[in-house]
């Protein structure tokens, strides 16, 4: 085995082996190239020794087999548009881009897959299936620009998951390439495969299982028809109790989002969706589906809106209209922008009942720690994102009290019988309150099936899991002695 490469003399001895091996145009090295994948679309940042942009699966189980031997950790990239840290190389190494792998393989409408590599863009597979009648339902708020790989590795959601599922219900095969460079295959195009469901061990595992270099999913048939709602409710809790009478009525909608007047001021100076500025809270409820039936259920979500405080209805006449309702509320996180130079988004999940209570608690973190705390998230299935507003460039004292607010947030979910995320992954923006939620035991039973896919801990380092040097709070002996 050869001998690993001495930190902080890494990056040029690296640079001259990975180019030996793959090429000078697929390995970055120069400083200017490494300071564009410093980043996601979290707060923290860090610098990697390398990045490498291969072509194929081969390229990237040579980069492994390279890797192992150096002892060099690996962190797989998609766009870029994680939300928690997911893609940031924390103790350096090579970053792993798959732009150059984005192209759909097979798109097999009879059987309703479709075979994708990593970094297609989310959108254009729903594009290129359309003219078959079909779509990819996962639909993350960044769909125009996040990749199937990184939904893979986050088992990201978006709004109308609420009826159809996130992304691990709509995979059905993997291709992976362990750290040590070994492929595995894992299931297929058929509906269901005997034995340990590996796939759905892999969804979400946030690249600290291995490398993600093909993914089979499941297409689903364009619905015949949709309606859409915007509901506006002079608070949050009158909207909230609405969220909860409509999923009591037995319907289920495509999608039912929330959002607060904050974010509804931002959104409208930024997309112009003609939300109402007045509204203390917009509700978007959507139900597709056979065309038959449609119009009752959009009246029963008129009628339970209405009976819980709505002040206006409207209800979307064309498809421009309903893409402009939600242009706004996918526009959201962007349209921030025009209230602050920083956001800090959270992730939490909550029972639907508990939403009143824990936004209440999210207004006084808010107030007690001084910040502003706009509210954008999919009601139906409590999934919270709120985002705290500030300014980076007053210093890092800002970003730890903003920090400060959003664990309190996480408590609050947590206390309300939640989850600490939903579809945006632990990263390293929550691992060091994965405790929160997960006992030694717990923790000691995941790290078992870490180690086994991946021995040397070189699959993205230092997520998901505490880790010393970054958390204060490191009690996971249990954990380590396993």
């Amino acid at each position: 085995m050869a001998t690993p490469f001495v930190a902080g003399t890494r990056g040029a001895v690296l640079h001259r082996g990975l180019v030996d091996l793959l090429g000078e145009e697929q390995v970055l090295w120069q400083k200017h190239d490494l300071q564009l994948y410093e980043y996601d679309g979290a707060v923290d940042t860090a610098t990697p020794d390398a990045v490498v942009i291969p072509r194929d699966t081969a390229d990237v189980a040579n980069l492994a087999r390279f890797c192992s031997e150096h002892n060099v950790p690996l962190v797989p990239r998609g766009a870029g548009t994680g939300l928690s840290g997911g893609a940031i190389p924390v103790e350096g190494g090579v970053v792993v881009s798959f732009a150059r792998m984005s192209r759909i393989l097979e798109l097999d409408a009879a059987n309703l897959r479709a075979v994708v590599q990593p970094g297609l863009v989310n959108l254009h597979l729903s594009t290129a299936a359309a003219p078959h009648g079909l779509y990819f339902v996962p639909d993350p708020s960044s769909q125009k620009a996040c990749t199937i790989g990184g939904n893979v590795a986050e088992n990201s959601g978006g709004p109308h998951t609420l009826a159809y599922g996130v992304t691990t219900n709509h995979v059905t095969g993997l291709e992976i390439v362990l750290t040590d460079g070994t492929i595995v295959r894992l299931g297929g195009k058929a509906h269901e495969s005997e034995g340990y469901d590996l796939i759905g061990l892999f969804v979400g595992s946030e690249g600290t299982l291995g490398l993600i270099t093909e993914i089979t999913v499941r297409l689903s048939p364009l619905p015949e028809d949709k309606r859409t709602v915007m509901a506006a409710f002079p608070t949050m809790d009158l909207a909230s109790e609405a969220v909860s009478a409509i999923i009591a009525s037995g319907l289920v909608p495509s999608a039912i989002e929330l959002m607060d007047q904050l974010a509804t001021v931002a959104v409208e100076a930024s997309v112009g969706a003609g939300y109402p500025l007045d509204a203390g809270a917009i509700l978007l409820a959507e139900v597709d589906g056979p065309r038959d039936g449609l119009d009752d259920h959009r009246a029963r979500i008129e009628e339970l809106c209405r009976a819980n405080g709505a002040t206006s209805i409207r209800v979307a006449e064309t498809a421009l209209e309903r893409d402009r309702l939600w242009a706004g509320r996918k526009g959201a996180f962007a349209a921030m922008g025009r209230l602050a130079p920083d956001y800090y988004v959270q992730d939490g999940v909550i029972p639907r009942t508990r939403l009143p209570d824990v936004l209440r608690r999210i207004a006084e973190v808010g107030e007690r720690y001084g910040v502003r705390i706009a509210n954008v998230f999919h009601a139906g299935d409590g999934n919270l994102h709120p985002l705290i507003l500030f300014d980076g460039s007053l210093g890092p004292d800002v970003l730890r009290q903003v920090k400060a607010a959003g664990v309190e947030i996480l408590r609050a979910c947590l206390d309300a019988g939640g989850s600490i995320t939903g579809e945006h992954g632990v990263g390293m923006e929550k691992n060091c309150e994965l405790p929160l939620q997960y006992g030694p035991d717990d923790l000691a039973a995941m790290l078992h099936v870490k180690r086994a896919f991946d021995p040397a801990g070189l699959a993205n380092p230092a997520k998901i899991f505490p880790t010393p040097s970054r958390c204060r709070e490191f009690s996971l002996h249990a954990a380590r002695s396993v």
